[in-house]
């Protein structure tokens, strides 16, 4: 009998220490498609004509459409744009001049610890973000909908706008409206079948993969999920750039956007945009 005993808490303790390698070893990676709704966005300027501004946006609308991988395991995340091959958007004619440039950045989460390190080269330099994760206090609600073979629930939550527009100069060619709400609306779905507080960008804190999320201008869609794969990314954080925390680096773009501001004002019978550079 007490043999039996012996044998059954030997198994027990195997079965617990499996258990806990398998949760240790469980990674995944997720790729998503990042699409941005072009009806908020509005094209002024007396130098372009109705063709101009329509190819503009076209041309805007492809540069805002974006592929994401994220890898993950059950604490930690790593999150990156996937580089394109084609030139940043550039366009060009009479009286305008267009040069939209961005460079995908690294996005490391630890939902253990509730922090985030973001490496982003932007204005030709690199910044080093450390801060906290967000608090996002998600309402769960009780509807579904299936993304690909998951099952998928909705939650809510809100957060305030951060950057806000720095100039009301109607001769700037690209206006994100004004009158647009202080508080955005996110509505996320996640699913309970891939157990990690994973998600996109920098959304996290729900009992599932977040396979969706939109916050009323962009939609952020899981096309493609492979668990425990054979080659396995380290996921590690990223170290380059200037350390500065999240307000900081808000900051740094806001100056910058009035300085390109500025530049545009002065430059005479030339309507020009700079984005990221």
């Amino acid at each position: 009998m007490k043999n039996s005993i012996t044998a059954v808490m030997v198994f027990f303790l195997l079965f617990c220490k499996g258990e806990s390698i398998a949760q240790q070893s469980f990674s995944g990676k997720a790729t998503y498609e990042s699409k941005r709704d072009m009806s908020k966005i509005k094209v002024e300027g007396n130098a372009m004509t109705p063709e101009m501004q329509q190819n503009l946006m076209a041309q805007f609308k492809k540069s805002m459409e974006k592929t994401f991988v994220l890898d993950f395991d059950k604490t930690t995340s790593l999150y990156k744009e996937e580089q394109k091959l084609d030139n940043p958007l550039t366009a060009s004619g009479p009286g305008v001049r267009v040069r939209i440039s961005s460079s995908g950045g690294l996005l490391y989460k630890s939902v253990k610890e509730k922090r985030y390190v973001e490496e982003n080269d932007i204005f030709g330099k690199e910044f080093l973000i450390k801060d906290t994760l967000p608090d996002w206090k998600w309402e769960m609600g009780s509807e579904t909908k299936m993304i690909g073979d998951y099952t998928c629930y909705k939650a809510t939550a809100i957060r305030k706008r951060t950057l806000e527009p720095t100039s009301k100069d109607k001769k700037s060619v690209l206006n994100i409206d004004e009158s647009a709400p202080k508080e955005i609306r996110i509505t996320a779905w996640y699913t309970p079948d891939i157990p990690v507080s994973q998600g996109p960008d920098n959304y996290w804190g729900l009992p599932g993969l977040i396979l969706e999320v939109n916050d009323g201008d962009t939609t952020i869609l899981c096309s493609k999920i492979v668990l425990n794969p054979k080659e396995k990314t380290v996921i590690k954080e990223p170290t380059k750039g200037k350390v500065v925390t999240q307000k900081e680096y808000d900051e740094t773009l806001r100056k910058k956007a009035e300085e390109n501001m500025e530049m545009n004002k002065n430059e005479k019978g030339r309507t020009v945009i700079r984005i990221g550079g």
